[in-house]
């Protein structure tokens, strides 16, 4: 037979590796979790990025017009001055 207090030592014993192993459990879900969103913001980041990159290239042509209408307006203001 075993005295009461060692059976109790090993209780506790038992209860504390029980409470440890779930803490553990708990953290590594939870660094899971984190793990798993941090993927999906550098998901969606990418994603972003090449949406802002095909705007940009979509753009492009703007300042191009914006120049070749000025240059025609200078060109018809010419022609209708040395028409006059």
């Amino acid at each position: 037979m075993t005295p009461p207090e060692s059976t109790s030592i090993a209780l506790e014993l038992a209860e504390l590796r029980r409470a440890v192993d779930v803490g553990n459990a708990t953290t590594q879900g939870q660094l899971a979790l984190l793990v798993q969103r941090g993927n999906q913001y550098e998901q969606d980041i990418a994603e972003v990025k090449a949406r802002v990159d095909a705007l940009e290239r979509a753009r492009w042509p703007l300042p191009s017009l914006a120049a070749v209408t000025a240059l025609c307006a200078l060109g018809l203001a010419v022609w209708q001055a040395m028409s006059q």
